[in-house]
């Protein structure tokens, strides 16, 4: 938190962890404290057992607008390494799912987040844009290519050069997002939705053939498949009674 009560908070329940961009005053951007801090946080949750999921969201009215253009020094030097802090790059770099709860307008870098997240959930409030090329400047936390693959290259394209927001149901249309429920019911669907998320180590494993495969060819994801499975253990008991918890999970009541 900032000296004014502002920044990020964190609260845990049972297994996910939420964290809220909590500077309302600024529609929740993001200085250089506040991303160093998102990383760490990020980082912290991934090596916690006890932690099965983490959900981003924003203090209402907004998402987040991304990185805090106030807060760069206009004499400061843009290699320096304090302007590498990449969430981006974080958060694609966790096995731990990551569902973004989005609240409100998401605009460039709290875009990036999304795009890097494992899937988001919007209210009907949510609005998207990429507003890079109005400020002069490019994607650094990997939009360009997670944007087009995303929402395909002609919208992609046409939302980073001009700037205009995506709705909700056209975010849902597109498979920007998943979901999208009433805002009062925003925060309660997510965490019933990270509440489904398997507890078990299988969950990060999938999620790592998912972002290592992706750039691949059909014959190169089914190879990296059946060599990851080739050199894991398998339990015939647990499996067993796995598969008679999940049946029984399934059945109707």
């Amino acid at each position: 938190m900032t000296d004014d009560g502002e920044g990020l908070r964190v609260a845990d329940d049972a297994g996910v962890r939420t964290i809220t961009f909590d500077r309302p005053s600024a529609r929740n951007a993001l200085t250089g404290a506040m991303r160093r801090e998102l990383c760490s946080l990020l980082a912290a949750a991934e090596s916690e057992p006890a932690v099965r999921a983490v959900v981003l969201t924003g203090t209402d009215p907004a998402f987040t607008a991304g990185v805090d253009f106030k807060d760069v020094d206009p004499d400061s030097d843009a290699t320096d390494p304090r302007f590498r802090v990449n969430p981006g790059s974080t958060l694609r770099a966790m096995t731990t799912p990551v569902i973004c709860a989005v609240n409100g307008p998401c605009v460039s870098g709290g875009l990036e987040i999304v795009l890097s997240a494992t899937f988001a959930v919007a209210s009907e409030r949510a609005r998207f844009a990429d507003t890079h090329a109005r400020l002069g400047v490019v994607p650094a936390w990997g939009l360009t290519a997670l944007l087009p693959r995303a929402v395909g290259v002609r919208k992609a394209a046409e939302m980073s050069i001009t700037g205009n927001f995506v709705g909700a149901e056209a975010a849902l249309r597109l498979g920007l997002v998943n979901h999208v429920v009433a805002h009062d019911e925003l925060l309660a669907a997510t965490g019933a939705l990270a509440g489904q998320i398997a507890a078990t180590g299988a969950v990060g494993e999938i999620l790592g053939l998912y972002r290592r495969g992706q750039d691949l060819d059909l014959h190169g994801a089914l190879a990296l498949e059946t060599d990851h499975v080739a050199g894991r253990s398998f339990d015939p008991a647990a499996f067993t009674r796995a598969g008679q918890e999940t049946a029984a999970r399934q059945r109707p009541t």
